[in-house]
């Protein structure tokens, strides 16, 4: 890992991220908005679940999956 290499969202998490969790509040986002989060392989569930609860939760992509098609839209 680089200085540049994304890092889980997760509090006081220096590990590597190789997930994206796509969500959106939809009191304040509109509804194809898209916030993201990042996760190790370890915080995902956690990640996951947090948003999940509050209905957040929109998807779970690779990292790598999302920056391709990040690439190909912009």
């Amino acid at each position: 890992m680089n200085d540049e290499s994304p890092i889980c969202s997760a509090k006081g998490c220096r590990t590597a991220a190789v997930w994206v969790l796509a969500w959106n509040n939809p009191k304040i986002h509109t509804p194809e908005r898209r916030k993201t989060w990042l996760a190790c392989e370890e915080h995902r569930e956690h990640l996951s679940a947090f948003l999940g609860v509050r209905n957040f939760l929109k998807d779970v992509v690779p990292l790598e999956e999302w920056e391709r098609n990040s690439a190909a839209d912009g």
